[in-house]
Formats: structure tokens, sequence, C-alpha cells
């Protein structure tokens, strides 16, 4: 009777394995709230992007270097909704990957081919924008729609080569086959680095980048600062004053919403890069249902970009309620004026 007690205690992504991860067992209540945070994160991240995506597309005033790269941002955040989210969903639920480890390796590839994208565009954005503030006289003729579609070609091409060659030459598992045999268990999916490519990848991929970003952006700041103190200064005719004024505070704008993205990108991803660098120096004991956690806080960042566009872009917002009003349909919706008074 005891025997038979405790097996029925516990459920095996595997059944009838010794090697089989134990199946997550939650309440009816614990189940119902993870569906509904999982299931309402993949809805928003795909009708979010979306949304940008066909604004940018449809509205020509919206035809800019700097949305080229917001598109492509959207693109890869409307990926992770796509691809990424679903099947970890199940994960998290069932504490099991039922996909096979064929369909494991590529959906960890993707995660981290997606993440390093991620950086590499937000890297190009902050560059655009300190070209457009630091440097505004030289800015259309040295960023041009030609020189953004390269950024976004170059982005994708050393994201993939970077995920992919890593993840397949299993460069990132090296010295750790005799601690993966103890550890792993037929039903799990999770991406594995040794300390070395833990520190390396969190490293060149995350940190310094963003430390990068951030001394872009602390210069942007300083500079429109400048800007503004001199057009207050200078012009005293109300309407030179008027019309300078709202370009630099305009980019100003711009620039401080483009670094809450950044803001949010950091504070989401920040704890899985860390686990990166700590879980192999302490065995990988980190819970799997803390590692859960910790991917899907980093997926939400794909969910958070087009709710800030919306918040903080007047002009995204207007095409957003074009779209949900269906006024895009109207003959001459890709013209409407989506400057703010």
């Amino acid at each position: 009777m005891t025997d038979g007690f405790s097996q029925e205690q516990f459920m095996y992504c595997v059944p009838g394995s010794n090697a089989s991860c134990v199946m997550e067992q939650f309440s009816f209540g614990t189940n119902f709230v993870l569906y509904l945070v999982t299931v309402s994160g993949i809805l928003v991240t795909i009708l979010g992007n979306s949304f940008v995506m066909l604004s940018i597309c449809h509205f020509k005033q919206l035809h800019s270097p700097t949305n080229v790269l917001i598109l492509s941002l959207a693109l890869v955040d409307l990926l992770v909704g796509v691809i990424v989210m679903p099947f970890s969903a199940t994960r998290t639920v069932h504490g099991c990957w039922f996909y096979g480890d064929m369909f494991c390796h590529l959906h960890v590839s993707f995660e981290l081919f997606l993440t390093t994208l991620s950086i590499f565009h937000l890297i190009c954005i902050a560059v655009d924008r300190h070209q457009a503030i630091c440097n505004p006289l030289h800015y259309s003729r040295q960023i041009t729609m030609s020189v953004a579609m390269i950024m976004v070609c170059v982005s994708w091409v050393l994201a993939a080569v970077y995920a992919y060659g890593v993840l397949y030459s299993k460069a990132s598992v090296a010295g750790l086959e005799d601690l993966m045999e103890s550890i792993m268990c037929l039903g799990g999916c999770f991406v594995y680095f040794n300390p070395l490519w833990g520190i390396l990848s969190s490293a060149l991929c995350f940190f310094f980048p963003c430390t990068v970003m951030v001394c872009l952006y602390t210069q942007i700041f300083i500079v429109a600062k400048q800007h503004v103190r001199k057009i207050g200064d200078k012009n005293k005719c109300l309407n030179d004053r008027g019309r300078g004024g709202l370009v630099t505070q305009s980019e100003c704008k711009a620039a401080k919403t483009l670094s809450i993205v950044l803001g949010v990108f950091i504070f989401c991803w920040m704890p899985l890069f860390m686990k990166f660098i700590i879980d192999p120096l302490t065995g990988f004991r980190i819970p799997p249902f803390l590692l859960e956690v910790l991917y899907w806080l980093s997926y939400f960042n794909s969910a958070c970009n087009p709710i800030i566009y919306a918040l903080f872009y007047p002009s995204f917002k207007k095409c957003f309620h074009c779209i949900i009003t269906l006024k895009i349909f109207s003959s001459n919706s890709s013209t409407i004026n989506l400057s703010v008074k």
C-alpha cells in the first residue's frame, strides 16, 4: 500500500523511464493563474508587435531610419511570441518538455538568437539617436534608410552566427559532460553554459553592450539639455522659438522613450544573464520553477516594447487607434496626420 501510494504521488514526463524528469503538479488555481499569465503574455506580445509593424509599414509619416530599426525589433519580439513563448508555456505549466531533443535544441537556439538580436537592435537604435541629437547637421546624410537596412541585416547575421555557432559547436557545454549526465533528465529543456561561457556570454552579449548604450544615452541627454538651454537663450522670436523648441523637445522625448525601452530590457533580462554566471558556479542548483520565472521575465520584455510605444509615442498611439477602430482600411489612411499639436 505504501509503495503504491508513493508511486502515485509522482508523475513523470516520460512514464516508465528511470531517467525522466518529475512532472509539476500544481493546484487547479495555480494552473489557472499560470495559463492566464502565459496566454496573456503571448497575446499581448503578438498583437502589440503586430500593431507596431503594421503602423510603420502602413503610415508614410513613420517611414524613417529610426523606425526601420524599431520595425525589425518588433519583428524579433513577434517571433518570440510566436515561436518561443507557446512551447515554453507548456513546459512552465507541466514542468515537462514534450517536443523531443531536436526541437529542444532549436528552441534554445532561437532563445539565444533572439536575445542577442534584441541587444544588437538596441545598440543600433542608441547609435541612431546619438547621431540625431549629438550630430544633427550630418544625421540625414549619415543615417539614411539604406544605412538603417544595412544595420538591420548585419545585426541579424551576427546574432545568428553567434547563437547557432556557440550552441551547435557545443563550446558552451565543454567540460560539463559528467555534470550534465548527473543533472539532466528526460523531458527537460534548458540552456546550460560552462563557467567560462556563462561569464563571456553575459559580458559580451549583455553587460558590455548595455554599458555602451547607457553611456550613449547619457551623452544624448546632456547634449539635448544643452540644445534646449541654447534655444531658450537665443530665440526671442516666438515663432522661431516655438519651431526650434518643439523639434528639440521632440528629439529629447524620443530619446527618453527609447531609454525607457533600454531600462525595461535591462530589468527583464539582467536576472537571466546573472543566472548564466551564477548557475554553473553553483553546480546548476537553481530550482526549475525559478528558472521558468527568469525566462518568462525575459519573454515579457517582448510584450513591454509595444506598450511603451503606445504610452510614450503620440504618433504610435494614433496609429494604434486607427488600427483598433478599423480606420486603417479607409482609402487615405496612410496619409493621416500623426503630428501632435
